[in-house]
């Protein structure tokens, strides 16, 4: 590693699991290979494929960290998820392998590193969707309504119906037939033999369904927004984690996020980075901090989608692979929410903003004759009386 380090922020996806039993496969029940796993875990090839990870993250900074575990240097969260919390421990296994004092049993190579994490329902950072959000699912609708979701629709009409009838799903679209491509990816993964109609050219197509549901979800149609109401949450708090260390608040060495792939691109939209592909199991985005010589602070991204290869550098748009921090925080601002939760109200639409200024105008309109009623009822009863004959004995002489 580059020396002048200061900070590694690394977010990445479970491994591969099982959901073979949990989503329809086909016009048959699904089977499952005999072993005490429960489906939607993460199983021993998930398992390894996030300690093979933790392992090249510790070669990566073998002179950045401690060979040895030291809760300060480290902080690790996870979406509330028996996958991603297995995903997380696998991976510090193999980040931390026990030495010396450190190995509380001479036969187990392992020790309890603290995960972190929140009730599903609380989780406002890495989970997707973050929340009820009325403006990102009317975003949603309007983007149904381009010409290019359209196009996509009329385009794959055909084949989802035949996809629906193969596997007895009702109401199967382009933002749910993922679901079909996940099973049968799954059940490829494993060792299982695919039904007949998931040829090679069905689960290309769907390969590309998947990819464009994401695309459908995060782009399309204002992505800039959307990412505000998505990735954005994420990235602000990784701007927020960057800036304190900038400033010498203390914060541990690594920080580590295990959450999902739809988290992941979220995140790699609103950066503008995505390449457009499903990322493989256990893949992982890596921010690097680094303090140059002059004192000043710059960011590095990676992506690491390949077990044999390096991860790939990351060039944020507008500025070079290694960032001065200042311009990273600038050209990221627009993606980031002011305060999430007002932007995720539902913008008024023209037909609204004309009943509500008609409304402002009868109500003023209102208001001036109930003021003008009042004037002239307080004036007639403020008039004091006129004068009158008043009758004395001299008038009947």
């Amino acid at each position: 590693m580059t020396p002048g380090i200061r900070l590694t922020h690394s977010y990445f996806q479970p491994g591969t699991w099982k959901a073979i039993v949990a989503k329809p496969c086909g016009n048959r029940e699904p089977s499952l290979p005999s072993g005490p796993l429960n489906p939607w875990i993460c199983p021993q090839e998930g398992m390894l494929q996030h300690w093979e990870l933790g392992q090249a993250l510790r070669q990566r900074y073998h002179d950045f960290l401690n060979t040895s575990y030291h809760r300060q240097e480290v902080y690790v969260r996870s979406t509330d998820f028996d996958r991603t919390l297995m995903s997380a421990e696998a991976n510090l296994a193999g980040l931390f392998p026990p030495d010396g004092m450190q190995r509380f049993n001479p036969n187990i190579s392992w020790q309890p590193i603290p995960i972190h994490t929140v009730p599903i329902a609380e989780d406002r950072l890495l989970k997707f969707p973050l929340g009820p959000c009325p403006r990102f699912e009317q975003l949603q609708n309007e983007t149904r309504r381009t010409p290019e979701y359209q196009n996509e629709s009329i385009q794959n009409a055909q084949f989802l119906d035949m996809v629906a009838n193969e596997t007895g799903l009702t109401d199967l679209t382009l933002e749910t037939v993922w679901n079909v491509y996940d099973t049968l990816f799954c059940e490829q993964t494993h060792g299982l033999v695919l039904p007949p109609w998931a040829s090679p050219q069905t689960m290309q197509r769907l390969s590309r369904l998947k990819d464009f549901s994401f695309r459908f979800l995060f782009g399309i149609y204002e992505q800039a927004e959307k990412a505000r109401l998505q990735g954005g949450v994420l990235l602000a708090q990784i701007r927020k984690n960057l800036t304190l260390v900038a400033t010498t608040s203390p914060l541990p060495k690594l920080l580590v996020y295990s959450a999902h792939d739809t988290t992941l691109v979220a995140l790699q939209m609103a950066l503008d980075v995505y390449n457009g592909k499903q990322a493989p199991y256990a893949s992982c985005h890596i921010f690097e901090l680094y303090q140059e010589d002059t004192g000043n602070f710059s960011v590095e991204m990676y992506f690491r989608n390949e077990t044999t290869k390096a991860p790939w550098p990351l060039i944020l748009p507008g500025c070079p692979h290694r960032c001065p921090l200042q311009d990273f925080l600038r050209l990221t601002e627009p993606v980031v929410p002011k305060d999430w939760q007002q932007e995720c109200r539902l913008a008024s639409s023209p037909a609204d903003t004309e009943v509500i200024v008609a409304l402002a105008v009868c109500g003023s309109i209102l208001f001036l004759l109930l003021v003008l009623l009042l004037t002239v009822l307080f004036r007639v009863q403020a008039q004091p009386p006129g004068y009158r004959h008043v009758p004395d004995g001299e008038d009947h002489a």
